[in-house]
């Protein structure tokens, strides 16, 4: 009978941990200027444009994927992702990286691309009633 007490108030306990971690995990916030991105010592959404003029860099050998990005003030932030390039990277509109800046550039865990709307540009007709 103690043994299913013990077992119930480590289920808890586990359940209890597991439920602060994920609470801590989602308080993430989103950064678009690139200078406090750089300035924190914390995992970060970094949102930019992507610099095609200084192209990306694949290395097969460190299975890494390299660019850089672009925020709105014109701060220009190198961004190095453990993975390969995203599938619509060449034609996203905005980019969304999320990890740390350390050592000179920005450690990047996950890549979401924001591609530009398949309505956008169009024109809509309506009748006129």
């Amino acid at each position: 009978m103690k043994n299913k007490y013990i077992f119930g108030g480590l289920i808890i306990v586990i359940f209890l941990g597991l439920m602060v971690y994920l609470f801590t995990q989602s308080n993430i916030q989103y950064e678009s200027n690139f200078a406090v991105v750089m300035a924190k010592d914390k995992i970060v959404k970094a949102t930019g444009s992507w610099v095609k003029e200084k192209n990306y860099e694949i290395n097969k050998e460190n299975k890494t994927f390299s660019f850089y990005l672009q925020d709105e003030h014109g701060n220009i932030m190198k961004v190095v992702y453990n993975g390969t390039i995203p599938n619509n990277f060449e034609s996203a509109k905005s980019v969304v990286v999320t990890g740390r800046y350390e050592n000179g550039y920005f450690h990047a865990k996950d890549i979401l691309t924001k591609c530009p709307s398949k309505y956008e540009g169009e024109n809509v007709k309506t009748s006129g009633l």
